[in-house]
Order: structure tokens, then sequence, then C-alpha cells
């Protein structure tokens, strides 16, 4: 909570300080404030809010069981700028609430989401220094959240993504002919996910993205945001490739650092390698829009793992697996490992209204984290989202979803009890942005 008010206290002393020195830009909700001072000077103050209720419902079940939940789902503060002609741009981006977008499953709750610096060597190509979000994840966990169609990404940007990782980001762009572009991207980053302030173990990842926009961009940042509130007079399409290879993880997909830890006969740390391609695309035309995605992860076990780390720091050489001594799959069941798919399509009315739907396949390898009957272990999910937009913005839009989710044998409920049948979870979120 003193972190959180410490925040709201430096970012009113920088409003304040803008105000006396820039002028304010015309403003439109969703957008920000932004100021200016010619064409030299920008910064934009922008966040939001988004509070939220919960119920999932366990029908099957001789007693029906429900759960609820009241929360602060996101609550968003960011400070961005550029200086045109020192060809410098930045971005500062908190979270308030502490939480993240990456699931229950021991990943650390974080304020930081964005802190970093770039510099424009080119009209083409841009260098960037610091935390932001990988672009070797999903398509979708690349949008800003008020953006989102549904209430939450979807459960393979949850599972198989990074978020967000500290390192160096390139950033091109080529024009092909009248219309067409291909933006590449390449990270190499310190494979922990966040900065890390203790000992960073394991290698590096690299990485990187390529996307195709056959058709020319779209209107007022439309590739990252999943809701065609532009409606597209023409049809627009972004496709893209993903690939990621970390060196040495020491977690269950390179979100953290030192959760899971191997050693070799002689005591020295050794890691698996984890490695993941994926392919994406969107495509919006006059209020309609459809996201489709698919990923793959896998794992590298080195022949010298030979003891493993508990959680009080001891080791262990037993590496169990159906009562075998098993050393790389016992290593895979610890690591998120599989493939998953996501097909998602919406249609924006005139009036505002939203009406989606999305279909995620979700399918773990033998030995996978994602067997794991508390946080996974359902590899079906439909839903269904009504959205209304107060304004032709994202100023403000209120959403309601429903989820039908397909639970394996021995999946556990929200508070860890065995549940019978499948699983039905709703969900109502407000979103403010400034």
């Amino acid at each position: 909570m003193k972190f959180s008010i410490l925040i709201l206290l430096i970012f009113s002393c920088i409003t304040l300080q803008i105000r006396a020195q820039m002028e304010v830009e015309p403003y439109e909700p969703g957008e920000g404030l932004s100021f200016s001072n010619g064409e030299k000077y920008k910064v934009r103050l922008s966040g939001f809010i988004q509070p939220m209720v919960e119920s999932r419902n366990y029908p099957e079940m001789d007693k029906t069981k429900t759960y609820e939940r009241f929360r602060m789902r996101r609550m968003i503060a960011k400070l961005s700028g550029n200086a045109s002609k020192e060809n410098i741009s930045y971005q500062l981006q908190v979270d308030l609430t502490g939480s993240s977008d990456g699931g229950g499953d021991g990943t650390n709750n974080n304020f930081l989401m964005d802190a970093w610096v770039g510099w424009k060597l080119h009209k083409r190509l841009e260098v960037v220094v610091g935390q932001e979000n990988s672009p070797t994840d999903s398509r979708e966990m690349g949008m800003v959240s008020t953006g989102l169609q549904m209430i939450d990404r979807s459960p393979i940007a949850l599972a198989f993504s990074s978020i967000r990782e500290f390192g160096v980001f390139v950033n091109t762009n080529f024009k092909l002919g009248e219309n067409a572009f291909i933006l590449p991207s390449v990270a190499l980053t310190n494979g922990d996910g966040a900065n890390v302030f203790g000992k960073d173990r394991g290698g590096m990842k690299i990485g990187g993205r390529l996307d195709f926009l056959p058709f020319g961009k779209f209107g007022n940042g439309g590739q990252y945001r999943q809701t065609d509130m532009e409606r597209e007079l023409t049809p627009k399409l972004v496709f893209g490739l993903t690939f990621s290879r970390n060196q040495g993880i020491s977690d269950r997909r390179g979100r953290q650092s030192g959760i899971i830890l191997y050693l070799d006969s002689l005591g020295n740390e050794t890691l698996p390698d984890y490695q993941k391609i994926g392919v994406d695309f969107l495509f919006k035309y006059r209020g309609f829009s459809v996201l489709g995605e698919y990923v793959k992860s896998s794992a590298t076990v080195p022949g010298a793992i030979k003891q493993r780390v508990r959680t009080d720091g001891t080791s262990a050489s037993t590496f169990l697996v159906n009562g075998i001594q098993d050393i790389p799959n016992y290593v895979k069941g610890r690591m998120i490992l599989g493939e998953g798919f996501n097909i998602q399509a919406g249609y924006l009315f005139l009036n505002g209204f939203e009406l989606n739907a999305r279909f995620t396949q979700v399918k773990p390898d033998d030995n996978s984290f994602l067997n794991n009957p508390t946080f996974f272990n359902r590899p079906e999910y439909y839903s269904i989202c009504a959205s209304k937009y107060f304004g032709r913005n994202y100023g403000a839009k209120i959403q309601a979803s429903l989820t039908y989710n397909k639970a394996e044998t021995g999946t556990l409920s929200v508070v860890d009890t065995p549940i019978i049948g499948n699983e039905i979870s709703g969900s109502v979120m407000l979103t403010i942005s400034l």
C-alpha cells in the first residue's frame, strides 16, 4: 500500500511539472493526457482501473459448489514520451494492484510492468533497452488490456507466455510494394522473465517475431487491440511467426529465476533448455475481428543432471515417474510443455455493443506441468462475452463473460478440493481509462 501511494505521488508531481512547461493536446478518453512542447518533446500520462467480480460453479457435483471473488483486476499507471530531436523514447508502467497476467502457478506478483528507453537509430530501426513485453509471446499477450475483447487473455497466452522480460529489443520495419509491410523484431534477454534482483540463473534467451501486413497498417494502433473500434474500411490482416530458445531455465517456462534447480554429479548447476514456436494472425474489417494463435513448446534435458534441489535447499537424487527413476521425464514434468490453439471472433455494433466468442484447446505433453490438477488439467475452454463501450473510444466499457471449462479427472477447484465433472466460470468487469 505504501508503494502504491508513493507511485501516485510521483506521478502527481510529474503531472504538475509537465503542465507548467508544456501545452495540453486534444484529449480523447482512453488515450491518456498528452503534453507537448512544439514538435520537440511529448509526454503522455495514462492509466485505467478494472474492478471485477467472478464466480466459479461445479454443477455436476452432488452438492453444487459455487465460489465468488471480488477484486481490482488491474490498476495501471503509465508514463511515456519521446524527444524527437534526440530520437529517444521511454515508458514506465506499473500495476498498483501488484497482480499479474500470469495465472496462479507460483508466479511472483510484480508492481513494475514496463521500464525501458528506446533509441531510434534510423527511421526503420529502433533499439530498446529495459523491461517490456516479449515479442516471443502470443499476439494477444502483446495487446493492451483495455483493448481485449474478453475479460482475460486466453489460457494459452497465460500458460506459455514469459509476459515481460529484461534485455535488448531490436525493432525494424520494411515496406513491400505499395501497401504491404514486414515487421521483424529480435530480443536478447536474461531468460528469467522480469528483471532479476538476486542471482541470475542459467543462460540467455534469444528469440523474435516476424509480422507481415499484406494490406497495410491498422488504424490507430489496431494491430495491438482486438476490437475493431476504427471499423476498418478495407480488410486489414497481420500474420506472425515467433520463436525463442532459452538456455538453462530455472522455472517452468522462463518467467522467474532460481525456482527449480538441478545439479550434476559434482554439484554444479545444470539446467534444461526451453524452446517455443508460434504462429498467429489478426483480421479486422468493418467492426468484425478474428484472432487466431498456435503455440508449441519443448525442452532439452542435459544428460549431466543427476540431482535436484529441494525447496529447503537440500539435494536429492531420486527422479521418480510412476515409480521408476526417469530423470528426463521428471524434469519435463515440472515444465510447461505441449501445444495450444486459440481462435476467437467478435463484432462491434454501431451502438457500442460487442459480441465475442472464443475456443481454446490445450494439449499437454505426457510429462508436463500442464497436467497439474490445480492450475491446469483443463484441455478445452468455450467462452462467450458481451461488451458495451460508452463511446467510440476505449475510455469506458463494461463486460460480462461466461466460460465452460472441460476438466480432466482429478482436477481441483479454486480451493484445492477435488471436483466432479466440469467447471463453469462467469465474470463481470468495468474498465475506466484515463
